[in-house]
């Protein structure tokens, strides 16, 4: 029988695992050059449903703040419990969408996959200069949130509270973060969402 020790080492070296590979099974299933064939325009509905889960996941962090600042530990875990599974949704319809469906370009009007001369207009470019400057961060701290959330999650399933505390001082501004400018991201590319 393997010991505690032995399990602890288990389950921390499947949180790295993880932490790396789902960041790059994202990647290479967003820019693979074909796209996953046969999924159908249901596909075209998970942009939406993302912006969903992130938005109810930024009011579900707030709230397990305040009830762990109120001392009610059985609340905060639930709100805890209801934002690690609405991002596991989210990172599941998330690689649903880019791997079956093309890139949405901001300011591409036509929808056609290439920016022509009234698209690349000053006005156009002003605002696409400010949604890549909110999307770059928030795709990094997207990926550097995960090894934080399992490991936040790690130490509160085995009452290793003063390393939970520890590791959600940075954990909770983050995650706070990723979900807040993933909905502004979505709001700014929404419009040029063809379906």
């Amino acid at each position: 029988m393997e010991s505690v020790n032995g399990k602890q080492k288990s389950y921390i070296k499947l949180i790295w695992v993880l932490s790396i590979a789902i960041p790059v099974v994202v990647a290479i299933l967003i820019f693979a050059p074909e796209k996953i064939k046969g999924a159908g325009d249901w596909v075209y509905i998970l942009p939406h449903l993302n912006a969903t889960f992130n938005s109810i996941t930024t009011v579900v962090l707030l709230l397990g703040l305040y009830f762990i600042k109120q001392k009610n530990i059985k609340a905060h875990k639930s709100m805890m419990s209801i934002a690690f599974m609405l991002g596991s949704l989210f990172l599941v319809s998330y690689v649903i969408y880019h791997s079956t469906a093309d890139s949405t370009i901001y300011g591409d009007l036509n929808g056609n996959g290439v920016l022509d001369d009234f698209e690349k207009s000053k006005e156009i470019m002003r605002w696409r200069g400010l949604y890549v400057g909110i999307l770059l961060p928030h795709i990094i701290l997207a990926a550097v949130v995960v090894p934080f959330v399992l490991f936040a999650f790690y130490y509160a399933l085995t009452d290793k509270i003063e390393k939970h505390k520890k590791i959600v001082k940075w954990t909770f501004p983050i995650w706070l973060i990723v979900s807040i400018t993933g909905v502004v991201v979505y709001l700014m590319i929404s419009p040029y969402y063809l379906n």
